[in-house]
């Protein structure tokens, strides 16, 4: 009977270890940031909903970017998926890079510059001055700590462009933006991509002569430093997230049509499982169906 006892305490054990295969990281709380712009809203979700079925506890929390990159190197947040080089966040990892990991490129065709409508006929930044009576000499921008903010001063500066740029949100730009194309009105915004505004409305980026915003940009997760060592299945998971342009196309599509983020990102994860239990890391995989 010992014996017995024993082989089935002993099959517990292995049969618990097995079930237990994400290791010793599991179940805890793992804190993520992010900023309101559609993509980071977007990938935020969906890393919170598939750390979540992996048997995490996932806080998050909204702020702005300096904010952000300031608690990811204090260790009070986790990690972030939004960090856009090499130009847009380029003063914010220059400042906090000692202190921060880089988990992985999650996206890879990113990019950014001055947006205007296809009606509208000009094609290059450098004739924004000759018709800055038709913008009525304005820039519709973001949140004022965005890199994207940063990068379009450098461009006024440099193309001389006699412009105010204004100051809003992600949300409030998009709505200035639709009110201007249902009129048919001319209109310049800070863009980029990816962004559901570019598969709604028919938009072109401006050239960009002098090379301001640069030739592109990769978007990366980070973590503070010793996360990696703290949550080795969740690091792995994150770095392995990475999405397609057009598997963030349709990420974006979802979540603008529900009535909730976590709605659409859990619409989406369904649609898109296989892609999903690939970044589940390989020898700890948790296939749900």
């Amino acid at each position: 009977m010992k014996n017995k006892l024993k082989a089935l305490s002993l099959i517990f054990i292995i049969a618990t270890g097995l079930i237990s295969c994400k290791g010793k990281d599991a179940h805890k709380t793992i804190r993520l940031s992010y900023v309101n712009w559609a993509e980071g809203v977007a990938m935020t979700t969906v890393a919170k909903t598939v750390l979540e079925e992996n048997g995490f506890k996932v806080k998050y929390k909204l702020g702005d970017i300096n904010p952000i990159f300031s608690a990811i190197s204090r260790g009070t947040s986790d990690a972030f998926l939004d960090v856009w080089m090499p130009v847009t966040h380029r003063e914010y990892m220059h400042k906090y890079g000692k202190s921060i990991e880089v988990l992985g490129v999650n996206y890879e065709d990113a990019r950014t510059g001055l947006v205007v409508p296809s009606y509208v006929p000009i094609n290059s930044i450098e004739e924004l001055n000759r018709n800055k009576s038709k913008f009525n000499n304005r820039i519709a921008g973001i949140d004022i700590g965005a890199g994207i903010m940063k990068t379009t001063e450098d461009a006024i500066r440099k193309y001389n462009l006699d412009y105010e740029l204004t100051v809003s949100t992600d949300l409030a730009m998009t709505d200035t933006l639709e009110a201007a194309i249902d009129k048919q009105k001319w209109i310049v915004v800070t863009g980029w991509t990816p962004h559901w505004m570019f598969s709604r409305f028919d938009l072109k980026f401006l050239k960009d002569p002098k090379g301001v915003y640069g030739e592109g940009e990769k978007i990366k997760t980070i973590a503070r430093k010793g996360f990696k060592e703290d949550f080795p299945f969740a690091a792995e998971l994150l770095s392995n997230i990475e999405f397609s342009p057009e598997q963030m196309n349709s990420l974006l599509k979802a979540i603008k049509e529900s009535d909730h983020d976590f709605e659409g990102a859990e619409t989406w994860i369904e649609n898109n499982r296989s892609l999903v239990n690939s970044w589940i890391p390989a020898e700890e995989k948790k296939v749900v169906h």
